[in-house]
């Protein structure tokens, strides 16, 4: 009998199709580029100038500096210096982009309240527990941040000094990030739910002058007071001379005076546009890793960089401009928390919301998203899926007709939450997964709207980002698991690493592997289609007879299994063999019975594969995870191999530590077992 090729497996189903008729930014773009660039990158075919994604992808990574300069022409960023390419030196790391650059992200940011159109109407939208909003028009957002701009200024803030802020998710943090980016200083923020000790271990590297804080918020119904914390850490830092507080920032509006004042930004270059004009690469904000397995680490980000970044993310792939409202569940120490003021910087308005992502019920951020008319919600993978297994309907409960699109990141999307999003929310929502990281606060692969999407994949590259898949040899590979790898420089790849002088730790951080190609340490398949699976961290792989296996699979599989609620594998090398724990925790009244251990293991074996079936099923009392909400694998799976705790765990970067215990006695246990 002949032998005849394995038929290849059938694509997974179609989520969301474009409306052909549909006018997206992306697409005035392809036809700004013919236009203006002399690139038609249409299709023709039909003789109705379709834009293609694929086509201009890939002139956007065969032609990187001409394309991320039309973006900045595009979208008429402000600045100086814009002569030469945008990329002069495409070297990785050490790439050099517009050199003679001086431009200011804020005064980016705030060319939207010069529009008289737009002066009035709401950039920022404050929404309580309790749905009392306020709404803060694009000219007071302006002034309330030109007011602060000036206040820094009279302490002495300068270019390069650190603005340091503990604060919620409230419009004073925004409001602080932009008047500190106006002088030309350094943001960074962490949330009130850090812990003091946590707090300190990020914000005492950077040496602040200024600390703002808050002496209080409310969550989940309780008014929480956070004076003696901020005591605690303005008294942790010697460097900062003044603490400011929300109250302040408040204060400091309502004396800006009148709307459409003025208030003297004017930097030390002498700045007529009135604000201070830095070097494309002058940082703007300091981002920390998780720090799960020692310091956190400072990530520098750039002005200019993050400024193409927002433009090309959030206002193409993301098609969001200012028609859109923008609404992101996210505490301030997750680098999703600086969308808000990146599709600001697309001129979309922005929710803020302080309070508990499940106050009054699972489904609160639905309820979020009708009283504020959101277009866009952006929201980790888990709490999804936290919906879902509640068995609500937010759909039947909230008006979201408003609603076109879902961000879902931080964690793989499980299929049975994608199908449940468009039976339970909202059919016709664009639902898009995308992966990046606080490493670019931005993403890698993820959305576009010009493609359909298909159940479990993430629909493509982004636009200049040069991703492919690798073997552990370096070579390309389709269809099969492997490191992802950024081929090309990416403007809002950092400028470097706080106290990392030489570069080293740098270097070795994302070039270490493949040297001259960034290594984010994600391992992802590209499907034939063109899109992408997210499996999981490469560092958290599991290992089966030799074959690697993503985690992520595993939790997929968990989704169809009610009664557990949380769960974390562990893939342990022993001598002579490898052992493969699932842990899970369990709904309240539910019970580890032989009934449930067997049908586990049949879901995981169904729904994932039999490599991936664990050699013993554990119950867990919580399942630890960092503030961003990624179970902490790798820093456990050291535990259990031996390494000290103190080495392999940074409970700072833990949202709940005392989940941590269980797990260090877990693996003293089996380390008696070893001998």
């Amino acid at each position: 009998m002949e032998n005849l090729p394995a038929p290849a497996p059938a694509a997974p189903a179609v989520m969301w199709i474009p409306d052909p008729g549909q006018a997206t930014n992306l697409g005035r773009f392809i036809d700004w580029i013919a236009e203006h660039r002399g690139v038609d990158l249409r299709d023709h075919r039909g003789g109705d100038g379709g834009h293609d994604y694929r086509a201009v992808w890939q002139w956007s990574v065969d032609h990187l500096s001409d394309f991320w300069d039309a973006v900045r022409e595009f979208h008429g960023v402000i600045g100086t210096g814009f002569g030469t390419p945008a990329l002069v030196e495409p070297r990785m790391p050490g790439a050099v982009w517009y050199p003679d650059a001086r431009l200011n992200f804020t005064e980016n940011v705030l060319r939207w309240a010069a529009d008289p159109q737009r002066a009035g109407q709401a950039a920022v939208v404050r929404i309580s527990e309790e749905n009392e909003t306020e709404e803060i028009t694009w000219a007071q957002l302006r002034d309330r941040t030109h007011a602060l701009a000036a206040r820094l200024r009279g302490l002495g803030v300068r270019a390069g000094d650190r603005v340091a802020a503990v604060l919620p998710n409230v419009p004073e943090a925004l409001i602080g990030l932009l008047a500190a980016a106006a002088l030309g200083a350094v943001w960074t923020i962490s949330s009130p739910d850090l812990s003091v000790t946590a707090t300190l271990s990020r914000l005492r590297q950077l040496e602040p002058v200024v600390l703002i804080g808050t002496r209080g918020y409310r969550f989940n119904g309780r008014d929480l007071d956070y004076s003696a914390q901020l005591n605690e850490i303005a008294a942790g830092l010697p460097t900062v001379t003044t603490v400011l507080t929300e109250q302040d920032l408040q204060d400091t509006a309502h004396d800006a005076g009148p709307a459409g004042s003025q208030p003297d930004v004017t930097g030390q270059d002498g700045d007529p546009a009135g604000y201070t004009r830095v070097p494309f690469d002058h940082p703007l904000w300091i981002l920390f890793s998780s720090g799960t397995t020692g310091e956190p680490k400072g990530i520098i980000h750039g002005h200019g960089g993050m400024l193409l970044e927002a433009l090309k993310g959030c206002g193409l792939n993301q098609d969001m401009g200012p028609a859109d409202r923008y609404y992101v569940a996210a505490n301030t120490s997750w680098m999703v928390w600086n969308t808000l003021v990146n599709n600001l910087a697309a001129g979309a308005s922005v929710v803020t919301y302080a309070g508990s992502p499940k106050a009054g019920d699972a489904d609160r951020q639905f309820e979020i998203i009708e009283r504020t008319g959101a277009t866009m919600f952006a929201t980790g993978a888990a709490y999804l899926s936290l919906v879902e297994k509640s068995g609500l309907v937010p759909g039947r409960r909230w008006d979201l007709s408003r609603l076109r699109s879902i961000l879902s990141t931080g964690s793989p999307l499980p299929d049975s939450t994608w199908q449940w999003v468009h039976e339970a929310v909202r059919a016709q929502v664009h639902l898009g997964s995308d992966s990046g990281g606080t490493d670019i606060c931005s993403g890698f692969i993820g959305s576009n709207p010009l493609e359909p999407v298909h159940r479990g994949e993430l629909q493509g590259p982004l636009l200049g980002v040069d991703v492919q898949v690798w073997d552990d040899s370096g070579e390309r590979v389709r269809g099969e698991v492997g490191e992802m790898v950024i081929r090309q420089p990416m403007p809002s790849m950092p400028v470097g690493l706080w106290n990392d002088p030489d570069g080293s730790r740098y270097r070795d951080t994302y070039f270490s592997v493949f040297p001259g190609a960034w290594v984010q340490g994600d391992w992802i398949t590209e499907t034939e289609r063109g899109g992408f699976v997210v499996h999981g961290r490469s560092d958290a792989t599991l290992n089966r007879q030799g074959v690697r296996l993503g985690s992520a699979d595993l939790y997929s599989a968990l989704q169809h299994v009610p009664e557990v609620v949380q769960s974390m594998v562990l893939g342990i090398e022993e001598p002579g063999g490898y052992y493969m724990p699932l842990y899970v925790q369990l709904a309240p009244g539910a019970e580890l019975t032989e009934e449930l251990d067997a049908r586990i293991r049949r879901t995981i074996r169904e729904r994932a594969s039999a490599r991936h079936v664990p050699d013993a099923i554990l119950t867990a009392p919580g399942i630890p995870v960092t503030h961003a909400g990624k179970r902490i694998e790798v820093p456990l799976k050291r535990v259990f191999t031996g390494r000290p705790a103190e080495q392999a765990v940074n409970l700072g970067s833990v949202a709940n530590p005392e989940a941590v215990d269980f797990f260090l006695a877990e693996a003293a246990a089996y380390r008696s077992t070893l001998g």
